[in-house]
């Protein structure tokens, strides 16, 4: 099985892109001027009848647990004190590009959602929290250009599968190590500074800062999310789909109308089969059915590759990103990794699905944050989809898998696509 290494594609969506994160040039970094022009950092709604409109539309958060916006707003609002605002942009799904790309290309609509999200809550202060240089470059960029209406600081982060966690954005604002903390108490409690804090996603606060400028767009713009799609073998497309789409649909645009299933929702979402693929994209259909949209990453399972090998990659990329700081973490994850690569190769004793069933079962919950919870929800999801490929490696070593090198997390990886006109600051993460 070989990767696929084509550059990761832009495809808006057809018709008016008022209401569309993607924009009209997704291809070119977006000026203030033309942010302007486009209805940007425009008058409004009052904060309070803006979040109204969020409540209305339905908008869920688009970071990975799908929790709806407005209730997050009103938390850190409703607590007192003088919050903190923040626009969560380190991205540590390796299948998913919509951040990165989105403060590259649209810094503008991020900013103006964070101003939005600041107006809604009360807060004094904002913070943009990334890893990515390129985005950090136009983020700058974007504040001197248009100055917001609170002060706004970049926070530069190394990049980690945990760095994203919302306890883990609040510690290192506060000049600790990205790494999750003990909840409660939760960011909208105590986070940045002590004060109430809002961590939001960048794709939620850009969605925050249309519904504010096209309110009759309102339910379109909450019910259409941005999707990274992928497989081993076609080239990985970033696009807007609106709820309600086949996933089989989807795959056929991505280029894999033949998959025989997917990793849903980045590493959280878990493994489905062929059935699954006729699901409708919506978080809540996708919910009763036991899997994730979480981040938007989907990758489907093009022939010629192999699930176990799939479940192998995202499962070696979790203990290898673990953050060490709970033993059950570091012992569970190296398990499920080296079970799954005994499957993988054909070295796997006859109780490994045993063994991994229960570690499934078992482990959830555990660890201080959701790593734990993608590895053991990542191999119960292989059991459960795909029995037969798991029987089919206890008695016969696989061929796809024989080609693969024993750690494959790098496989997942998706390029952010190109945009035009940028460069990175040399300063150094600090």
């Amino acid at each position: 099985m070989t990767v696929a290494t084509a550059l990761t594609a832009v495809r808006p969506l057809p018709g008016d892109p008022a209401g569309s994160v993607l924009g009209r040039e997704p291809g070119a970094a977006e000026s203030a001027e033309t942010y302007l022009r486009s209805g940007g950092y425009g008058e409004a709604a009052s904060p309070g009848r803006l979040l109204e409109a969020v409540d209305r539309s339905g908008l869920r958060g688009r970071g990975g647990a799908g929790f709806p916006a407005a209730v997050k707003l009103r938390s850190v609002r409703d607590r007192g004190g003088v919050p903190v605002v923040v626009a969560n942009g380190e991205e540590g799904e390796p299948g998913s590009v919509k951040d990165r790309w989105l403060l590259r290309a649209r810094p503008h609509l991020v900013l103006d959602g964070l101003s939005r999200a600041a107006e809604i809550t009360g807060a004094g202060q904002g913070c943009v929290y990334l890893s990515d240089p390129y985005a950090a470059t136009q983020v700058r960029r974007a504040l001197r250009e248009h100055p917001p209406r609170i002060p706004v600081e970049v926070i530069e982060t190394a990049h980690t599968y945990v760095a994203g966690e919302e306890t883990s954005v609040v510690r290192r604002i506060n000049g600790g190590p990205a790494l999750p903390a003990a909840k409660p108490p939760r960011p909208y409690e105590r986070g940045v500074a002590g004060q109430p804090t809002l961590v939001a996603n960048v794709e939620t606060l850009a969605r925050i800062a249309l519904i504010a400028a096209h309110p009759d767009l309102s339910d379109a713009i909450a019910r259409t999310t941005l999707l990274t799609l992928s497989s081993w073998r076609d080239a990985p497309v970033l696009l807007e789909a609106p709820y309600g789409v086949p996933l089989r649909d989807l795959a056929a645009g991505q280029g894999s109308g033949d998959a025989y299933g997917a990793l849903m929702g980045g590493l959280f979402g878990g493994l489905v089969g062929s059935g699954a693929l006729d699901l409708a994209l919506d978080p809540v259909e996708l919910a009763a059915a036991g899997t994730s949209l979480g981040c938007g990453a989907v990758r489907f399972l093009a022939p010629g590759g192999c699930p176990v090998a799939v479940a192998h990659d995202a499962v070696d990329h979790l203990a290898a990103e673990s953050a060490r700081q709970c033993g059950v973490c570091v012992s569970g994850t190296a398990a499920l990794r080296d079970t799954l690569r005994q499957l993988a190769t054909g070295a796997a004793g006859p109780d490994a699905a045993t063994r991994l069933d229960r570690w499934a079962g078992g482990l959830p919950g555990r660890g201080a944050c959701g790593l734990l919870d993608a590895a053991a929800g990542t191999a119960g999801s292989l059991l459960r989809a795909f029995p037969d490929a798991v029987r089919d490696h206890l008695a016969a070593a696989c061929p796809v898998c024989a080609g693969c090198p024993s750690t494959g997390g790098h496989r997942l990886v998706v390029p952010v696509p190109d945009v035009a006109g940028i460069r990175p600051d040399p300063a150094p993460v600090h």
